[in-house]
């Protein structure tokens, strides 16, 4: 039951990862060959403008975390996968930790970002109350990480020291 669980859920990724490929490479067409393009990536172009347009500057900003929350989880689905080989301290993990790091520091800034765009446009007339700004927990966070993925790699060093003694 867990292999086709697992499958489904590869095939699942592998096609939202080759939707997003797709729908980048049509605008990268459109970006490069404009109006020439053809008919259907200047239909996919129009439609992507037409949603730009549509969404408020804050959720378009907003929408620049989904990226970073993919790296997240794809690193920690990784990583977990190692742990339950049971081989957890390897270079490739302090690797992935690290890029978890880097990410959730983009996203603490995106944060401040989302946080004075949302203190800009409230007014007491139309208060705006956003989950968004300074977290002290989120930059624990980054910083925990940053040093879980040094430990990864020490850890890793001093397995692979072990093993040349043994």
């Amino acid at each position: 039951m867990m292999d086709i669980l697992d499958k489904t859920k590869r095939f699942l990724w592998a096609f939202v990862e080759i939707g997003f490929a797709g729908i980048l490479a049509i605008m990268l067409i459109y970006l490069i060959l404009g109006q020439d393009s053809g008919v259907f990536v200047l239909s996919v172009a129009d439609n992507v403008m037409k949603f730009a347009n549509a969404v408020p500057t804050p959720s378009l900003i907003g929408l620049a975390a989904i990226p970073l929350n993919y790296v997240v989880l794809k690193r920690l689905l990784t990583i977990v996968e190692t742990v339950r080989a049971g081989d957890p301290f390897v270079a490739a993990n302090a690797s992935r930790l690290r890029a978890i790091a880097w990410a959730l520091l983009a996203l603490q800034l995106l944060s401040l970002v989302i946080g004075a765009i949302a203190k800009t446009v409230s007014t007491p007339a139309h208060p705006l109350d956003l989950d968004a700004g300074f977290s002290i927990n989120g930059w624990l966070a980054v910083l925990l990480t940053f040093l879980l993925a040094r430990v990864f790699a020490e850890g890793t060093l001093m397995r692979e020291d072990l093993e040349g003694t043994v």
